[in-house]
């Protein structure tokens, strides 16, 4: 086992290497240059040489590269132009919102859409089967953003449930502040015994939750339908009823157990997928994640945070598929690690 964790992570490195390389040599090549934002509009002659300078520009591409890849591995990815803070402590202060929101948002997915799948395999061509294939196609097909704003005029607009944007109301957090022990609003909150500043994060996540996760929710209940409905047709499970045996016991031991590894691989690509998709998300909730940090970088030309993020971003994704293959093996350990 401990050889096949060295090789996983050493693959991991290899591609977060591959993924620095291309990402640095593609910011080179586009029109745009970092001394525009750094200078802004209308700069002298002087200013634009001592900035290049500044920012290595003058020396030749390779050299860059060198300079940047030996940074790297030390832990420093550069300043942001647009904030002037390093580029690793803007990742660590919008990565953890971003994680939580995801995390709890595949949680909600997982809880939500592996049961409905399970019943609608389980009463295959029914009306209750069609009503949540029904629902699960509209899940996969309404984009993020169109949910987003709908879900904010009726919950926020209309019925004044929940909160429009943010991570916490600016009020609850002067009058109960907390410690940033983890950066996971909800958990510090906890740690700290604030309630109420725990109960208003818990409110702002609702509904960026709901529209994070209608799309993996409807996949979900998709894939474990399939699934199920296959391995119910297996004939061991036909002969475990003739035996008579409960069919909770086939349904929700036996069938849904031979599910598992197949929606663990699930898991691990959608969570690549939310990455992506909360970027939409984050913006239209104003959400002060890695997804709304990055689109402004982008906008701004803000090169070195665009390259950190995309190095963390990929190092995330890459993170948790390894963490789901060695899931694999508690789950079934049959399998082996030789492969």
């Amino acid at each position: 086992m401990s050889s096949y964790i060295a090789k996983r992570l050493g693959m991991l490195c290899g591609i977060l290497f591959g993924v620095l390389t291309i990402t640095f040599f593609l910011t080179r090549v586009l029109p745009s240059s970092p001394v525009e934002m750094m200078l802004g509009s209308k700069p002298t002659q002087e200013q634009i040489a001592e900035a290049t300078i500044a920012l290595g520009l003058d020396k030749p591409l390779i050299y860059q590269y060198a300079d940047y890849l030996g940074k790297a591995l030390t832990g420093d990815l550069g300043n942001s132009l647009r904030t002037g803070q390093s580029v690793v402590s803007d990742i660590g202060t919008h990565m953890t919102a971003t994680i939580e929101l995801v995390t709890i948002a595949i949680l909600v997915s997982v809880l939500m859409g592996v049961p409905v799948g399970v019943f609608s395999a389980v009463r295959k061509n029914t009306l209750a089967d069609q009503a949540s294939r029904a629902v699960s196609l509209m899940g996969i097909a309404v984009p993020s953003f169109f949910l987003a704003i709908i879900l904010q005029m009726v919950f926020y607009g209309w019925l004044g449930w929940f909160p429009l944007q943010g991570r916490i109301a600016s009020a609850v957090f002067i009058e109960h502040p907390f410690p940033s022990v983890t950066g996971f609003y909800l958990l510090d909150t906890l740690l700290d015994g604030q309630w109420q500043a725990f109960k208003s994060a818990a409110l702002h996540l609702i509904l960026p939750v709901m529209s994070l996760s209608l799309a993996t929710f409807a996949i979900f209940v998709r894939t474990t339908r399939n699934l199920m409905v296959e391995v119910l047709n297996q004939d061991y499970i036909r002969t475990s009823h003739a035996f008579g045996m409960p069919k909770r016991t086939t349904h929700f031991i036996y069938a849904l157990k031979a599910t598992l590894v197949p929606l663990l691989t699930v898991v691990g690509l959608t969570y690549g997928f939310m990455l992506g998709n909360s970027v939409i998300v984050e913006f239209v909730f104003d959400w002060p994640g890695i997804g709304r940090y990055v689109v402004d970088s982008v906008i701004t030309n803000d090169f070195p945070a665009v390259m950190g993020v995309t190095l963390a971003l990929s190092g995330s994704y890459l993170l948790v598929n390894v963490i789901v293959d060695l899931i694999y093996f508690a789950v079934d350990p049959r399998l082996s690690v030789k492969g």
